[in-house]
């Protein structure tokens, strides 16, 4: 088990951090006025670089395109949170700050509040290309001023994979599709039973994996709970968040239910900030895994050229929406994200930054990176492209679940309260608490940092 964070060694932590992240890209200050400094997010693990790739490909062209103009890449290798905070604490200096970011859709208006980005109304107003992005793409990257600060450079949903070579040996089907909650657990029972040395499934849990853990696993089960026509985390009518209720609390034991029944990994294994590098890169394609409640990107990493070549992954893994709780309308529920290029109020050449952005937003361009990122296109030309919609096993299954998804209430409270839903899982992930009290603790926690901005449900 890892050791608990304490309040001394989280203190530590982060002037760790912020030493690390004020070094990250150096002086900015005194940089040229010819070079856009270009910061992302850079896969911890060494043999999958797929952003390195294509954004290679895009500082070539665009130096091409604008003679005598330069760009330099602050790759930022971290976990998701230690980038959130590394990323937030090279924001807050002209000296430090980049001149082009890579922002999760689910911290930008966190952001936005801070005052660390800068509004591209005027950019946008005068790219004819805006106009072929989707409106629930541009609503994610906008503030609650009515700003646009970010372009969207793709989507995303989620759903089950299932490995068939473990259904086969377990005597599951292999055109399996469960309708409840129930169903994806006696699956995972079987397996469990009849395949020892497998880990029949997998869901994100607690706070070392982050977001990850709040979106890709409670919310798929959260947001599956009730009617499906309204938020469960958050009143927009009353602008004030829910406390756990019995949807809460039910998502809540089933994450109690995989980790109390050893049906999901080590509690060791699910609490490393890496796992999800280690079920990608290993745990799939080796056939360990039973179950993976995980994102329609997954095949990135065994695309050719990603030094985790799986050609045979759309033969030996099936896919499956995840149900609702008790098989009620719509049947199915999935959640959408995806992640947004800003540009830093402190940005020393911004115009030159939003310059880059449109080099990495052509048509072409774009569907480039949606292919080897194995997004969803979040651009209608190029979604209504046939070469787009055949180009990878999985895009048709994922992008047909866009209708069933959900978006997080992406408000400047909601990392702190995904922190808070991330200790409840972990809660009942290690058994130190019980689903009670751990529902408890997050409303405690959800008044804390909402400022008492909640509601019952």
């Amino acid at each position: 088990m890892p050791v608990r964070p304490t309040a001394a060694n989280s203190a530590l932590l982060a002037a760790a951090l912020a030493a690390t992240a004020l070094t990250a890209c150096g002086s900015g200050s005194g940089s040229s006025p010819d070079t856009v400094k270009v910061s992302y997010k850079q896969s911890t693990d060494n043999s999958i670089q797929v952003m390195d790739t294509y954004l290679a490909g895009i500082k070539k062209e665009f130096e091409k395109k604008h003679p005598g103009k330069k760009v330099e890449f602050v790759p930022i290798k971290a976990p998701d949170s230690e980038y959130y905070t590394k990323l937030q604490q090279m924001l807050r200096s002209p000296r430090t700050a980049p001149d082009l970011v890579y922002e999760d859709t689910f911290l930008i208006n966190s952001d936005i509040t801070s005052g660390y980005l800068t509004p591209l109304d005027p950019y946008l107003a005068k790219w004819p290309d805006w106009g072929r992005f989707i409106g629930t793409a541009k609503a994610a990257a906008k503030g609650q001023d009515g700003k646009t600060y970010g372009v969207p450079d793709g989507t995303d949903t989620r759903g089950l994979w299932f490995d068939k070579r473990v259904f086969k040996q377990a005597g599951l089907p292999l055109n399996w599709q469960p309708r409840t909650w129930d169903d994806v657990l006696a699956a995972a029972r079987t397996i469990k039973r009849k395949v020892p040395g497998v880990t029949p499934l997998n869901v994100y849990t607690g706070k070392p994996a982050g977001e990850r853990s709040t979106m890709q696993g409670f919310e798929m089960l959260l947001y599956g709970t009730g009617d499906g026509t309204s938020d469960p985390l958050y009143d927009s009518t009353a602008k004030k968040w829910f406390t756990a209720g019995a949807g809460f609390r039910d998502a809540l034991k089933f994450v109690e239910t995989v980790y109390g029944e050893k049906l999901g990994p080590d509690v060791s294994d699910a609490l490393d900030p890496n796992y999800a590098t280690t079920v990608n890169s290993e745990l799939l394609p080796q056939g360990k895994l039973g179950i993976d409640l995980d994102g329609s990107w997954l095949p990135q990493a065994w695309l050719p050229g990603s030094g985790r070549e799986w050609p045979d992954w759309s033969r030996q893994l099936g896919l499956a929406y995840m149900p609702t709780q008790n098989g009620q309308a719509p049947g199915r529920v999935s959640m959408s994200g995806g992640w947004t290029w800003a540009v830093p109020a402190k940005a020393g050449n911004p115009g030159l930054a939003f310059d880059f952005i449109k080099t990495m937003q052509t048509e072409a361009n774009a569907k480039k990176w949606y292919i080897a990122n194995s997004g969803i296109s979040v651009r209608s030309d190029v979604a209504a492209d046939p070469s787009y919609a055949t180009a990878q096993p999985g895009i048709t299954f994922f992008t047909g679940l866009v209708p069933y998804t959900h978006y997080r209430p992406a408000y400047p409270a909601y990392p702190k309260v995904s922190t808070a839903i991330q200790e409840a899982m972990e809660a009942v992930t290690t058994g130190d608490r019980s689903v009670a009290k751990a529902a408890s603790g997050y409303d405690d926690m959800l008044r804390d940092v909402t400022g008492g901005q909640v509601v019952h449900p």
